[in-house]
């Protein structure tokens, strides 16, 4: 699934090599956890849902499986 429920706000690539290490970490872990939010959202999508976000249910099952990480 690559449209993401804004992930980018949390987490800015740009300055990820600027930063001090806590922050970095702080960063990592607030993108990891709204990935984790999202995929349990996206879990509990019905066909109708799914169908009007227009994401397949292959795509679905392709995001689920992906590590929180990635």
């Amino acid at each position: 699934m690559e449209r993401t429920l804004s992930s980018d706000l949390f987490y800015d690539n740009s300055t990820s090599n600027n930063g001090s290490l806590p922050l970095r970490l702080l960063a990592a872990a607030m993108l990891w956890q709204r990935r984790i939010v999202s995929r349990r959202q996206l879990a509990r999508l019905d066909a109708r849902l799914l169908a009007d976000a227009g994401i397949s249910e292959s795509q679905r099952q392709a995001e689920l499986r992906k590590p929180f990480w990635r």
